[in-house]
């Protein structure tokens, strides 16, 4: 990139200049819980509109093979917040002690607050857990935490002896702006109008939907009628190493009650993946009302958006549900990023990457000093040039020793017990057939296993409180 007088010369095109030279970017991080690539803005034949994320995607890049770093909050939240992965850290678990692993590490809000920014926050940012306990303050100058949720007096279907509140779904509160992400939206969008005076910002805004419970205001269910449960294979589990079985053990619950209780009541099943979808709406509506406030902002043209899901979702697919697992619909996520001056209006990269990434690019893209400790690489070359050279896998994690490694066309996995997984994703891309025993591959899975972590941190100790 280089500057020409006024005008900005990059990749062969010429455009307006979005900023004076000594100026700063503002930054917009806005981060997604449990929101999975059933979506409109990466499949458009699904039945899930994300009209407001399809429209954040034409003013910059998205990417369509991003996956998160760990398919469970705490870990992915703490490894995209500190750039380290969990096999640096330790940091496996959703009840992970991530401070006491990492005392000293700086958060991407610490290196921007000691770069003059002021640094605010809203939402669900860091794991929302034992009472909010995992949220580091110091990476705030002000926050507004997450607000209660607003649960309904009883459980509004008729899983009464099944699981949770946590499992519960419906038209729930009958007012928006009860909601905890109304909520959260309102502080982003005050923030957005009334930005520091000579100092530029960077905002956080954690939208918790579509995490469970599958609560959504009455009008969001509107639109669901056409979702069906997605597809899935009868014996999708005949062809699972050891590992894999094991690692899943401690989650069978949710689907073994989910079927139980769709035999006792017809159609729970279809509704708790209508309610799904949306909650999905409501997120998306949500990123709406922040984004409409961004763009009345004079400092639109200057203000760097980063939006992303801390991990996928399972709704049935591989007979399993929620997230905890190294298949690719609990790691396949949404990923935005407009740079602004930099990334082409409407651009899309194949490219795999995992949100690693995101902590040396937004240090990269704000002229902040490079910090040679992360565990993921800047992907501004690719934001430059959606085709540009990346020879990087994506990684993710899900507890010590189990790791999976995604490629443009393959998913390669393998558990602490030495077990594997590998799926062909251009002929089977609901990785119904484990091809880990076909001999004609062996090399092509030893090219992703060497990107597996050559060691590997022992596990911390669990947040009590």
């Amino acid at each position: 990139m280089r500057r020409l007088g006024s005008v900005l010369i990059l990749l062969g095109l010429t455009v307006a200049p979005v900023q004076a030279e000594t100026s700063k970017f503002d930054v917009l991080f806005i981060a997604i819980d449990d929101m999975n690539d059933w979506i409109s803005l990466l499949d458009a034949e699904s039945p899930i509109k994300t009209p407001n994320l399809a429209r954040l995607a034409k003013r910059g890049m998205l990417f369509t093979r991003a996956y998160c770093i760990a398919p469970a909050c705490n870990p992915s939240r703490a490894a995209t917040m500190t750039g380290l992965r969990p096999s640096t850290t330790g940091v496996y678990g959703n009840k992970s002690d991530w401070r006491r692993a990492m005392p000293k590490r700086k958060t991407i809000m610490q290196h921007f607050q000691g770069a003059g920014y002021v640094v605010k926050g809203a939402g669900k940012i860091f794991h929302h857990h034992l009472n909010g306990a995992f949220h580091d303050e110091k990476s705030f100058d002000n926050f507004q935490a997450m607000a209660p949720q607003n649960m309904p007096p009883r459980k509004l279907n008729e899983a009464d002896q099944y699981g949770s509140r946590n499992t519960d779904w419906g038209a729930w509160p009958p007012r928006e702006e009860d909601t905890i992400d109304f909520r959260t939206a309102d502080y982003c969008i005050e923030a957005l109008k009334n930005p520091p005076v000579g100092k530029p910002l960077f905002l956080a805004c954690g939208i918790f939907k579509p995490h469970s419970p599958f609560f959504a205001p009455p009008q969001y269910f509107e639109g669901v009628a056409k979702v069906l449960p997605p597809p899935r294979l009868s014996d999708d589990w005949k062809d699972l190493p050891s590992g894999a079985k094991s690692l899943l053990r401690s989650k069978k619950w949710f689907w073994n009650g989910m079927m139980m209780l769709d035999r006792r009541v017809p159609g729970s099943f279809t509704g708790f993946v209508q309610a799904y979808a949306a909650c999905c709406s409501f997120a998306d509506a949500q990123v709406g009302r922040v984004l409409d406030a961004l763009e009345a902002s004079p400092r639109r043209d200057r203000t760097i958006v980063v939006l992303w899901s801390d991990h996928g979702f399972h709704l049935g697919e591989k007979q399993h549900f929620e997230k905890f697992a190294l298949w690719e619909k609990s790691n396949h996520v949404p990923f935005i990023v407009v740079a602004p001056g930099m990334t082409k209006p409407g651009s899309r990269c194949g490219a795999p990457v995992d949100l690693s990434v995101i902590y040396p690019t937004l240090l990269e893209l704000c002229g902040l000093a490079a910090d040679e400790k992360c565990d993921g690489a800047s992907i501004v070359p690719l934001l430059k040039d959606a085709q540009a050279a990346w020879v990087r896998p994506a990684l993710m994690t899900y507890g010590r020793g189990n790791h999976a490694v995604r490629s443009e066309r393959w998913r390669y996995i393998r558990y602490a017990d030495g077990s594997e997984e590998f799926y062909d994703h251009q002929n089977d891309p609901r990785e119904w057939t484990n091809l880990a025993r076909r001999d004609d591959l062996a090399e092509l899975m030893a090219e992703h296993r060497r990107w597996l972590p050559k060691e590997e941190a022992a596990r911390v100790p669990d947040l009590k409180k």
